[in-house]
């Protein structure tokens, strides 16, 4: 498939609006077009059906989270300060786009067994570099050293996937990022009195 920049972008972003406006099920091809300012027939030069958009729509915006913690694991921080930044950003960026925060805690998880493996693999770069922070801070000791690093990662990620969608069900009435250096804290020091 052709990947012209400008309408394949106006596509995906418009896909990502009217997914979180209409559902998954019922964001007709014609809704995205229509979002996107192109003929329907538009829509079908760019990807091959629905379901190649929403994981064109997921691969396109998980590459601003991959991008955003490359950027991050580069900067002279400790291990512990990265992670928070992580988590920063990760906040961020969906609390930025409140569309694209409803597609990824809502709508995908509503996609058939096939899209969520498709997802899964896109989601995989992503979560190495998870791995790789919390393996930093093992090696540097900054976390423990018998640290369950597979363990860590899925609390990390999930941690911060469950505060997300707390916030989308409850309609984003609060600020995310403000609660990120709470999330970070209770990551690292967990419940115990300090």
């Amino acid at each position: 498939m052709k990947r012209t920049k400008p309408k394949y972008k106006q596509i995906v972003d418009a896909a990502v609006i009217v997914i979180a406006e209409n559902g998954y099920h019922q964001a007709q091809v014609s809704k995205i077009a229509k979002e996107a300012g192109v003929a329907d027939g538009t829509i079908y030069l760019y990807f091959k059906n629905k379901e190649d958009i929403l994981i064109s729509v997921f691969r396109e915006k998980m590459t601003i989270f991959v991008e955003n913690v490359k950027e991050i694991l580069t900067k002279d921080l400790s291990t512990s300060e990265k992670l928070g930044k992580v988590v920063e950003n990760h906040f961020r960026v969906l609390q930025d786009d409140p569309h694209l925060a409803i597609v990824t805690q809502l709508e995908l998880r509503q996609s058939n067994k096939d899209l969520r493996f498709q997802i899964n693999n896109v989601l995989k770069e992503y979560l190495i570099l998870l791995d790789n922070l919390l393996d930093t801070g093992v090696k540097n000791e900054e976390f423990a050293v018998d640290l369950d690093l597979r363990l860590a990662r899925q609390m990390l990620f999930g941690t911060m996937d469950e505060t997300i969608t707390s916030w989308v069900m409850n309609e984003q009435k609060y600020d995310l990022v403000s609660l990120a250096p709470k999330v970070s804290k209770m990551l690292l020091h967990g419940f115990q009195q300090k």
